[in-house]
């Protein structure tokens, strides 16, 4: 007995050093799994910043890791709208030759260069200008289709909306709208493009594959950008003379409800989190960020910022948002949760727009 008691004692020990043993290549093998996938997640969540610069005519890259400025290079005269297409391969910025009309300072338009007028052509790995093409007549804002074929910009000379192949740089088709089109924004559930008109306060609603407009909602109040929410059945349009921001219904196009702003704020650039549950405007010479809540339509915090804020972007991960200040020269960067400004970062000269473009670097 004493000698089978040994023997069941041995096998029971050697039985508890295997799954010990085992038990600790587990956790080893565990956390260098971890390890990796947070390196791979880390790697994979790495992006850059641009921004376009209309006074300067060029273009800033901040590294979205550090928020540090990485690249400055020359683009053209007056570059304002920029986006990268759908996986980040491509970034495009729109080009104009007609001169800039600040508010209460010019009153006299100079001649136009409209050889300038284009679009330029970005590589994001390069970091550098590749291509510059003649499109359209002093474009100003665009949308990209959710399939990075085409470019939807808006002509404010031309009272229209321009379709470009992006893949050769070449029209392919031209949707007439109202005076002064500014804002574009593409519908994410049904492909459908907006654009905003500023002089009669009217947005058209178009159907890009028949190339022609499926209805007009009057906003009033000077619309300058659209943003939709995840599934595409709310457009909200920034309108700035108004203080406010229109929300129009998609299956519809009918105006449902507009969300006033606080006095003194000019809506200009909007910008949707991905789980459409926040919506971020830019107020221009009120310095502010906005957040509105969607699911109530009610503004849930103000961020102050830099002077005279217009475009704003998102990081691919929803942390952080930038904001390009046209009056004082700078990018703030902005915590998301926090709702504070956590930093500035000097640019090149009239920051106008800006985009966020996944790297993996």
């Amino acid at each position: 007995m004493r000698l089978q008691s040994r023997m069941a004692l041995l096998s029971h020990w050697a039985r508890c050093r295997h799954t010990s043993v085992n038990r600790c290549y587990s956790v080893i093998l565990g956390s260098v799994l971890a390890s990796a996938a947070l390196s791979v997640s880390a790697e994979s969540q790495h992006y850059d910043v641009y921004v376009s610069n209309e006074r300067s005519g060029d273009v800033t890259v901040i590294d979205g890791s550090t928020d540090a400025v990485v690249a400055t290079f020359p683009v053209g005269k007056r570059p304002r709208g920029i986006h990268a297409t759908p996986g980040g391969k491509r970034i495009f910025v729109t080009l104009s030759g007609s001169p800039r009309m600040a508010p209460g300072v010019e009153t006299e338009r100079a001649p136009a260069d409209k050889a300038a007028d284009g679009l330029a052509v970005i590589d994001p790995i390069e970091r550098k200008l590749i291509d510059r093409w003649h499109v359209g007549s002093d474009p100003e804002q665009f949308a990209i289709s959710k399939d990075g074929k085409f470019a939807f910009i808006a002509n404010e000379d031309d009272a229209s909306a321009l379709i470009v192949d992006l893949s050769s740089g070449q029209s392919r088709g031209k949707v007439k709208v109202s005076e002064e089109p500014e804002g574009m924004g593409v519908n994410p559930g049904n492909g459908e493009v907006y654009v905003t008109c500023e002089e009669k306060g009217e947005v058209f609603a178009i159907a890009p594959d028949e190339q022609r407009v499926l209805a007009k909602i009057d906003t009033g109040g000077r619309p300058r950008s659209v943003a939709f929410l995840p599934d595409g059945s709310r457009a909200y349009v920034a309108c700035e003379n108004g203080g406010y921001v229109a929300v129009i219904d998609t299956a519809s196009h009918k105006l449902v409800a507009k969300i006033q702003l606080s006095e003194g704020s000019l809506p200009m650039g909007t910008a949707m989190s991905t789980d459409g549950t926040e919506l971020f405007v830019s107020t221009g010479r009120k310095n502010t960020v906005v957040v509105i809540d969607p699911r109530t339509n009610a503004v849930s915090a103000t961020v102050s910022v830099g002077t005279r804020v217009w475009g704003i972007a998102l990081s691919p991960d929803g942390s952080k948002l930038y904001s390009a200040n046209g009056a004082s020269d700078d990018v703030s960067v902005v915590d998301v949760k926090a709702c504070k400004e956590s930093k500035r970062i000097k640019v090149g000269s009239g920051p106008w727009g800006v985009t966020t473009v996944q790297t993996g670097k």
